[in-house]
């Protein structure tokens, strides 16, 4: 009699279970699965679930299996406070068995079967991936929600099959502008992990720091990886007199990669060429076109420094990528090729005669040139080149061996199906929704980012598909990317504000099938993956779940307040006491009409009563209706304004500013100005570093030498209400406040306000924090 195989066998018992009534706990009593991102298919029981307790046991069968186990059940120690012990393959009663199969019937190698019934709990793959991806979603089965750390947990019967629906599922790093620590790297390629994400797109050069030590070229790193502290990164150093400085080592890269590998996430490097290498030209002069030595840029933007494109620079970039190749076992290495201002070049006579001996019409030509011969180099070397979009928006033709990561999300994804139609492999990476640098809400305390805001729902609608594709179009979609670029992104604090809750929005549209796109089902499983979170560390942004306040004059001199969430998940409760709600607090079911001098205090909670966001306060007083904050201020453009960190205080926290950057100038429409006589203003000014934004910069006649704010009715060429001189302020650090007598004209009543900075914004980039006007 022939001996049954242990995953037929497993496959046998499952169906076997399935059919059995009951279990350790009745299905009532048992949380039902909240699994992020969504499995392929899910088939849970009718009845029936099984408890894994204090001591249950793990077995594995199959090698490559062990480490991914000790590190399963040393994450549910962590996090849920179950400490599960490893057993050997003889054990009698193991509660969770991981298996190897090669032969399982689930899909690709990343693909797994779960199956829960009376006799336990396993995890069947082909390979280790597969079952490092079970593991996690076995350690989001026992911590279902409203699981208490330490306590049993209850997981419903059922049955599990799952896979990706893209392989490259990834998240780029931007350590160019900003740097992080190894540590910090390795938090976040555990934290993409447990997301299910696979590819991590560390961009490690930047006009503002190389960041890759590359022994052939030493200046790279001691001149490259330093700049000037310039604005906040003085505080970041300790003082302005002290460079921004940092970079990897040989060592440390293996670390990291090595650390990914156990991790099953790729690191893939990105050597962002022609442009973005104002850095490496500080360091050796000879690789730019115009032989001068250039600081290592401390702006933000598009810098004009590009690569000479001769022979002696692609030697240089060849015996980086020989560097790169020795450092980094990934397949794929990125070679950029975005944002490449040709001024440089189209000033060369070397660069246009050399562009003209090819036989080549224009400079985007050129580069495409230059990027083919780099890819050439990487494809000889068994590599495949990756990069950016640019050059098909361009009209230009790129490597055709290259994976596009496509950026332009405009005009209904029109660059990526030209891409597909070229016969590339595309990456979506969207700027308008997977940039996660971008700033998620309008609500005072948002973080700082670049405009305009991308929601989390906008993440998570973001289309992977371009319209318009057919099924052969479609099958050159390989994956979808979101980006963190730096500029804004001082702290690793920053870092995980940026990109958590988004980054789940990211994964489940990697990984979950196209027909399993459900906004609604997504905010109900977001409770239990945000006390996963809070468990892991992770210092998420509750923007999406936070109330906001609208509030308008009522009768009487009362106020009307409308609360919302930008999400719209859960039940917002309130206390117009100043105290702190709870779950037992009053639940908010319509606009609430409020007397002068109450503290009005709200948050949003989960059924389960997970609080969703912290409790956020509106204090409604006579100067509710005579200030406004500068984030609630329309911008004199109409252009969205960016957020700006500000000086770090000595007490309290960071201010955070909403600046339309270059253009000093807010808008307050409809202020209430009866027996106004004072308005007081808190202001800063913050250093100029935004590049290729001063070509718009909007300048404004001084009546003083160091200028002053102006308030103006009606619009900014109306009568001058107050000026407020800034000689005081232009040499502070940090925020500072001006006040003055106010000139109303006759039959001042209710009227639209303009403020505003005069002077140049290049010479420093005015803030206004808040306006008060008093009687």
């Amino acid at each position: 009699m022939s001996r049954v195989a242990p995953s037929r066998l497993f496959r046998c018992m499952a169906v076997a279970w399935l059919a059995t009534a009951g279990g350790a706990a009745a299905a009532s009593d048992t949380p039902a699965w909240s699994l992020m991102p969504q499995p392929a298919s899910m088939q849970p029981a009718a009845s029936g679930s099984f408890d894994v307790a204090d001591g249950a046991e793990v077995v594995v069968y199959g090698a490559g299996l062990q480490s991914i186990a000790d590190r399963f059940v040393q994450r549910v120690a962590d996090t849920g406070g179950l400490h599960l012990r490893m057993a050997t393959a003889a054990s009698a009663h193991p509660a969770i068995t991981f298996e190897l199969d090669p032969h399982a019937d689930v899909v690709g190698d990343a693909g797994y079967r779960i199956t829960v019934g009376d006799q336990g709990i396993r995890v069947v793959s082909r390979t280790p991936r597969g079952a490092f991806y079970g593991g996690v979603t076995l350690w989001q089965l026992l911590t279902p929600p409203g699981w208490m750390r330490g306590a049993p947990a209850a997981v419903a019967d059922g049955v599990i099959d799952d896979h990706p629906r893209f392989a490259w599922r990834a998240l780029l790093l931007d350590s160019g502008r900003h740097f992080q620590s190894v540590a910090d790297i390795e938090k976040l390629i555990d934290w993409m992990s447990q997301g299910k994400l696979d590819v991590l797109l560390w961009h490690v050069t930047e006009d503002q720091g190389w960041r890759l030590q590359i022994p052939e070229y030493p200046e790279l790193t001691r001149v490259g990886a330093c700049r000037k502290a310039v604005g906040l990164d003085a505080e970041l150093t300790g003082s302005a007199d002290k460079p921004y400085c940092g970079y990897y080592t040989e060592a440390e890269v293996r670390e990291i990669v090595r650390y990914a590998t156990e991790r099953y996430v790729d690191v893939v490097p990105e050597i962002d060429l022609p442009g973005h290498s104002q850095a490496a030209i500080a360091a050796y002069p000879w690789l730019g076109v115009t032989g001068r030595r250039p600081a290592v840029w401390t702006d933000w933007g598009v810098s004009p420094w590009l690569l000479d494109p001769n022979e002696k620079t692609l030697r240089f970039v060849d015996d980086v990528l020989d560097e790169v190749m020795r450092l980094f076992p990934s397949k794929y290495i990125s070679l950029g090729g975005d944002e490449a201002d040709k001024q440089q070049w189209n000033a060369s006579p070397e660069v246009r005669a050399q562009m003209h001996s090819l036989g080549l019409a224009n400079m985007d030509q050129l580069q495409g040139w230059f990027m083919g011969r780099l890819a050439d180099y990487l494809v000889r070397h068994g590599r495949r080149p990756v990069g950016w979009d640019d050059e098909i928006v361009a009209g230009a033709t790129l490597p055709a061996t290259q994976l596009v990561m496509s950026w332009h999300g405009d005009d209904n994804e029109r660059v990526a199906l030209q891409a597909a139609r070229q016969g590339h492999d595309v990456v979506m990476t969207p700027q308008e929704s997977l940039y996660f640098d971008h700033y998620q809400s309008s609500l005072p305390d948002e973080w700082a980012g670049p405009p305009p805001a991308a929601t989390l729902r906008q993440a998570y609608d973001t289309a992977i598909i371009p319209p318009g594709a057919n099924a052969a179009e479609a099958r050159r979609i390989v994956g979808v990317q979101a980006s963190l670029w730096t500029e804004q992104m001082p702290t690793f604090a920053h870092d995980q504000h940026a990109l958590f809750p988004r980054l789940a929005a990211m994964s489940e549209l990697a990984w979950s099938p196209a027909d399993a796109h459900d906004w609604n089902g997504f905010l109900q499983r977001m409770p239990a993956e945000l006390a996963r979170w809070r468990a892991l560390g992770i210092g998420y942004a509750d923007s999406a779940f936070a109330p906001a306040f609208q509030v308008a004059a009522g009768a009487d001199g009362a106020f009307r307040v409308t609360l919302s969430t930008q999400a719209g998940p859960g039940t917002i409760r309130y206390t117009t006491d100043g105290s702190a709600p709870g779950i037992h607090s009053t639940p908010y079911t319509q606009p609430l009409t409020l007397t002068d001098r109450t503290t009005l205090r709200a948050a949003a909670f989960a059924p389960d009563g997970f609080e969703l966001a912290a409790p956020r306060t509106q204090v409604l007083d006579e100067a509710t209706s005579l200030s406004r904050d500068g984030g609630a201020l329309a911008t004199c453009s109409g252009q969205p304004a960016s957020r700006l960190d500000g000086s770090r205080p000595a007490q309290g926290t960071r201010p955070v500013y909403a600046v339309d950057i270059g253009n000093a100038c807010w808008l307050w429409p409809q202020a209430q100005l009866s027996g106004i006589r004072h308005v007081a203003l808190a202001v800063e000014r913050i250093a100029w570093r935004f590049g290729d934004e001063a070509r718009d910069a909007t300048v404004r006649r001084k009546a003083s030498a160091a200028g002053e704010f102006e308030i103006h009715a009606g619009s900014c060429t109306g009568p001058l209400l107050a000026s407020l001189p800034l000689e005081r302020a232009a040499p502070a650090k940090g925020q500072i406040h001006l006040d003055a007598d106010v000139a109303l004209p006759a039959g001042a009543g209710v009227r639209d306000l303009c403020i505003y900075a005069t002077g140049d914004p290049r010479d420093g980039q005015w803030a206004l924090a808040h306006v008060a006007f008093s009687k």
